[in-house]
């Protein structure tokens, strides 16, 4: 893949693993919904939200200290989202106005970002702003990439559950994110492997060159790396992608144990370390 290159020595990371999602057999998502061992192993949610124009998901949600992933099931979420095989990656900025940075700089590298503000229907009809993002393009094939802002007006709710700021422009992951996680095994997602088209690769590519992650090839595949979570993209036809592996750090170090959900594995320990692949 060209144009992959290491991030400039010094220079500041602006975007960091947010979450990522998968959309996986019927089977595995209500494996995954109705597993009594994720209720312990994570801080696990089943939820559905309302956001902009109102488009509703169902996702079954495993949070950690700085990011988090979703699992949906067939039609769980909208159109080609919501086919086995889509998945999906959401970087974000910590600091509040990176978001507008990271937009003059793909400018300048040639890129035309697309401007979009989610939003979230707690319940009651009204439409809070989420977060700000921008997208590259308006459609992808399989596998979509973001780049993600947490709005105020969100973090300032107080049914959003989140923390007061820890610095003057505090909208970072671990702001936004409970402190549930202290109480379960998972801590946090440390490595994530994606398979995508080379066109949606080739769309990844301007946001972690941008946003200030190492990116190396090796062979057909990019990674990515820094800020505690290393990213693998490796490409492959369009009937092959998805979200096929994530890696865990936990809180502490346990017993080997497997646990089968649905067609997918996930292997916690020996240690303070977990895999699931799918």
């Amino acid at each position: 893949m060209s144009g992959a290159g290491p991030a400039q020595a010094g220079e500041r990371q602006l975007l960091y693993y947010n979450h990522a999602w998968g959309t996986y057999d019927r089977a595995t998502a209500d494996a995954v919904e109705h597993s009594s061992y994720l209720k312990e192993f994570a801080d696990f949610e089943v939820r559905t939200t309302t956001g902009a124009d109102g488009r509703s998901w169902t996702g079954r949600y495993l949070r950690g200290h700085l990011g988090y992933m979703e699992v949906f099931g067939p039609g769980d979420v909208p159109g080609k989202d919501g086919e086995p095989g889509g998945a999906g990656l959401a970087l974000s900025t910590d600091h509040d106005g990176d978001v507008e940075k990271l937009q003059a700089k793909l400018t300048a590298a040639g890129s035309n970002p697309i401007e979009f503000t989610q939003t979230r229907d707690f319940g009651d009809g009204v439409h809070v702003p989420w977060f700000d993002a921008l997208f590259l393009h308006e459609s992808y094939e399989r596998f979509g990439t973001w780049a993600m802002e947490y709005r105020d007006e969100y973090l300032e709710d107080p049914r959003a559950r989140v923390g007061p700021p820890k610095f003057r422009g505090d909208v970072s992951r671990e702001r936004y994110l409970p402190d549930t996680y202290k109480r379960k095994l998972m801590r946090d997602i440390t490595f994530l492997q994606f398979a995508v088209t080379g066109s949606d690769l080739r769309d990844t590519m301007p946001f972690l060159r941008v946003g200030g992650f190492s990116v190396r090839t090796e062979g057909d595949s990019v990674v990515a790396s820094r800020g505690g979570t290393t990213l693998r993209f490796d490409e492959v036809p369009a009937a092959r992608t998805g979200l096929k592996r994530v890696e865990f750090e936990l809180n502490r170090p346990v017993a080997r144990h497997v646990e089968q959900l649905g067609t997918s594995t996930l292997v916690v320990g020996p240690g303070k370390r977990a895999v699931w692949t799918f």
